[in-house]
């Protein structure tokens, strides 16, 4: 288990985004996020206190989490003098990236000498199996979306939220890193090896009461080309009831790729639901999760209505309207 509470470790994050891991802990963990570290240049803010290692630690922060997701999810060489020094303050350490900490020879040496732990929370602890396609009991939402990094995970959280506090029975099931870190439990999807990734999905997502829902924490994008693979493993290995649409407004191209403009909800749901019906014919598109964080209220409003209007789809930004509808439209089916 990893000690909390945190310190979230910002480095020189370019943009508020990069720093996602972070951002994730913040809104759903806020008793654990108690500081954040941030370096010369970086571009991101928690709105958490800025701390020192030292007042972090007096603070009773302690494990230092490296809260962001570059591309590539590599160790920089510019955060190595903060890590070690961390650890020489007395904090261990965790990380999601794929880079993983203990591999990392100086910061191994100090971890070892000072005593502290190395958590690398994106390392598979299973031997998962290869999907076989058989049909599970229970019921199962997918959020996909038109990007990357666009709000499928918060989308999940939002509605096991709204679920609980109905009653209803449902799971968050964490396929990512900051999943993990908030929960504590879950499958980091994207370094299970191919062949056992659907499979390592099936396993997340077992048989269980007719009426109890797993909310699948989405990640990729079917049209991103760097990372559609992980997603068309959800998709077959979640076997889902019901699909979730998400998108955020105003990106001018494909997260990391420049040449590659975001598709249609239309689009979207045209291919997430042919695919998921190969796995589970009975799959339906049931509404919209819009990212509106950039919005004022007013055109957050107007844009979700705009959408609905236009895809026939229960439409919200369930962060900052609630998941109420969307939760709704999965218990009708």
């Amino acid at each position: 288990m990893i000690d909390t509470p945190y310190l979230l470790f910002l480095g020189d994050a370019p943009d508020k985004l990069a720093a996602k891991v972070a951002q994730g802990i913040r809104d759903w963990r806020p008793e654990y996020a108690l500081g954040q570290f941030r370096m010369e240049g970086c571009k991101a803010d928690m709105g958490l206190t800025d701390m020192t290692l030292a007042e972090a630690r007096a603070a009773g922060c302690k494990t230092l989490v490296i809260g962001v997701a570059n591309r590539g999810g590599v160790i920089s060489q510019s955060w190595k003098k903060v890590l070690i020094a961390a650890l020489e303050e007395g904090f261990d350490l965790a990380s999601g990236l794929h880079n993983l900490l203990r591999n990392e020879p100086d910061l191994a040496a100090v971890a070892k000498a000072t005593g502290r732990k190395l958590h690398d929370v994106r390392v598979p602890s299973v031997a998962y199996p290869i999907a076989n396609g058989v049909k599970r009991t229970g019921k199962r939402m997918l959020a996909v979306g038109t990007d990357c990094s666009i709000g499928k995970m918060y989308t999940a959280l939002c509605i096991d939220k709204e679920m609980r506090a109905r009653g209803a029975k449902a799971t968050f099931r964490a396929t990512g890193q900051t999943g993990i870190l908030i929960t504590g439990d879950g499958v980091p999807l994207d370094a299970v090896v191919a062949d056992f990734m659907a499979g390592s999905v099936e396993w997340l997502t077992p048989d269980n009461d007719p009426d109890h829902w797993d909310l699948i924490e989405g990640q990729g994008s079917l049209f991103h080309v760097s990372y559609s693979g992980v997603t068309m493993a959800l998709v077959h290995g979640g076997q889902p009831d019901a699909l979730i649409l998400c998108h955020e407004p105003g990106r001018e191209h494909m997260r990391g790729l420049p040449d590659y403009q975001l598709p249609s909800l239309e689009a979207l749901r045209d291919m997430a639901l042919a695919l998921a019906r190969v796995a589970n014919p009975a799959c339906v598109v049931v509404g919209c999760a819009i990212n509106t964080q950039k919005m004022t209220d007013d055109a957050a409003l107007a844009y979700c209505a705009e959408i609905e209007a236009q895809m026939g789809l229960p439409t919200v930004d369930p962060f900052r309207h609630g998941a109420a509808r969307l939760v709704d439209a999965m218990l009708a089916i």
